[in-house]
């Protein structure tokens, strides 16, 4: 029989603390996407300002991106894996704070990134870009778990996905933020022919946008601070159901008479540890389809995304690299194409997630997602090299903006809500760790392959980028069979009963409960007792 506290939390009507923490959780992945990418941008900046002699002028040699991109992806794998274990074992309210403010001080560091030399800008940049992802990384899940503990059963869904449909308004902050800064210092440097001072002020432009990701996130802190620990935690993790009671009659808006246990509980049963072959055969499978379906989408969705002005280069560079065109004008036009993107794309997938995800449920969004992507990128690729390599029309547009439309309408968001809602309350957020964990390993190779394979001699490869194309179509169809053969759905029950260990093990445990109660009370002698006690 579950909780009372726990019943409450599962049938309790939407309410304004609901709002609330979405928004302290959504802002975590708000962050994490303003600083992912408004680093494209910035990379035309940095060409301009360090890269201004060679015959590649003006760009950024792959040797120097491909780490530049792949450090915060794996501080964001540590992180997702440090903080993940870290919640379930000392609570996710202790260690929640901790990553948002390694977050802010990250992202300002990142803009102070000391000397102004090309390798100490771009060798303390990468180092701090890391540290930043160690702490977006350990945002990923505890604001799931929470977010899915705080939840009630019917619109638990919807409400993790509002969650991280925060990253979609990061992604459009991260352009238009962009965009801003670069019309102010390009009017300021319209008339002024010093290349010295241009390039001095283009140096400034990259360290503000950088440091403005940080703002949103620090109103939060306190948020987070004075939130209380998540009750499923408290209760069953702890084993302390009363405080679970206090702190959610703050929260919900009952009486602490309605939700506190009437009688003592019984002992729990016999727990196992994370690595033991009782958590593979229970867990194993739903682990391994988590972990799976995230490394396959992020492969797809961060090399699309952090590399589409490679893929529609012409609107970006015109006929070549424009060695006329300033450094404020090349990153706001890579800016604006981002921002169309996520209006047009990528926010309404978010959206189109939130009001289906507790009607058809995560298993069906997240397989058409993962089928209509792939479909998508086969139908871009296969006619790539001599059709839309040299002039991508509004056909190519439309087509490249529907795969962000099903990833967000799809994998990558449910890959986000179903690892917070699988597993037992003591492994949630370590196993939510290691599902992100391996999407963020699918990040880094999606990024760095598709970079490399795409250019050749720091040019756009039309035959690399259709094969690449191709590729990313084929990952999708592997999503699309792990999903339908592995995935279990979760809608519409609770967390205990989507966690339910198996029936067999709880029987044994209440019998064993059952026989020593009995023998105890029997009159054989000690001696006979104690023999009987260690029987099965």
């Amino acid at each position: 029989m579950a909780l009372k506290v726990l019943s409450a939390l599962d049938s309790a009507k939407t309410q304004y603390y609901h709002f609330k923490a979405i928004i302290i959780a959504g802002m975590g992945l708000f962050t994490d996407a303003y600083d992912l990418f408004c680093i494209p941008p910035i990379m035309k900046l940095l060409g301009r300002i360090y890269y201004s002699d060679g015959a590649d002028r003006f760009q950024i040699p792959n040797a120097v991106v491909s780490p530049m991109l792949a450090l915060a992806l794996l501080g964001t794998v540590i992180g997702q894996l440090v903080f993940g274990r870290l919640g379930d074992l000392i609570g996710r309210r202790r260690v929640y704070g901790l990553a948002l403010m390694l977050m802010v001080l990250s992202s300002l560091a990142c803009g102070f990134s000391i000397c102004t030399t090309k390798q100490c800008v771009l060798g303390s940049l990468g180092f701090f870009r890391f540290l930043l992802g160690v702490g977006i990384g350990g945002d990923y899940p505890l604001s799931a778990t929470i977010m899915s503990e705080f939840a009630n059963k019917m619109t638990r869904g919807a409400f993790i996905a509002a969650v991280f449909s925060m990253q979609g308004f990061g992604i459009l902050a991260s352009s238009t933020v962009t965009m801003a800064v670069c019309k102010i210092f390009e009017a300021t440097t319209t008339r002024d022919n010093d290349v010295n001072k241009r390039q001095h002020q283009a140096d400034i432009a990259w360290r503000l946008i950088l440091m403005l990701g940080s703002i949103p996130a620090a109103f939060t802190y306190y948020w987070r601070m004075t939130m209380p620990e998540s009750a499923r935690y408290t209760a069953l993790v702890e084993q302390n159901v009363m405080q679970a009671a206090k702190d959610m009659e703050k929260v919900l808006d009952v009486s602490i008479s309605q939700i506190a246990e009437e009688y003592p509980l019984p002992p729990s049963p016999p727990q196992y540890p994370l690595i033991s072959k009782r958590f593979l055969r229970r867990h194993g499978r739903d682990l391994f389809a988590c972990a799976t379906s995230w490394l396959l989408v992020d492969i797809v969705f961060y090399s699309s995304n952090l590399f589409q002005s490679k893929i529609y280069h012409q609107y970006i560079d015109g006929n070549g690299h424009d060695q006329t065109r300033s450094a404020f004008e090349e990153a706001f036009k890579v800016a604006r194409h981002q921002a169309i993107f996520a209006i047009c794309s990528t926010i309404p997938g978010y959206f189109v997630t939130v009001f289906f995800i507790d009607r058809i449920g995560r298993v069906a969004i997240q397989a058409l997602g993962f089928f209509f992507m792939g479909v998508i990128y086969l139908a871009i690729g296969v006619p790539y090299s001599y059709k839309w390599s040299k002039h991508t029309n509004f056909g190519f547009m439309f087509l490249y903006a529907l795969t962000f439309f099903f990833a967000n309408f799809g994998p990558n968001t449910t890959t986000f809500i179903v690892p917070a809602e699988l597993f037992p309350a003591r492994f949630r957020s370590t196993c939510h760790g290691i599902s992100g964990a391996f999407g963020k390993v699918g990040a880094i190779i999606g990024t760095v392959a598709f970079l490399w394979a795409s250019h050749d001699d720091n040019k756009v490869n039309a035959t690399g980028v259709t094969i690449a194309l191709l590729i990313l179509g084929g990952v999708c169809f592997m999503g699309f069979a792990i999903t339908y053969f592995f995935t279990r759905e979760t809608m519409g029950r609770s967390l205990e009963e989507n966690e339910k260990e198996d029936d067999s093990d709880a029987l044994c445990f209440l019998r064993c409960l059952t026989k020593s109660s009995l023998r105890t009370n029997s009159p054989r002698n000690n001696n006979e007792v104690a023999v009987n006690a260690d029987a099965p």
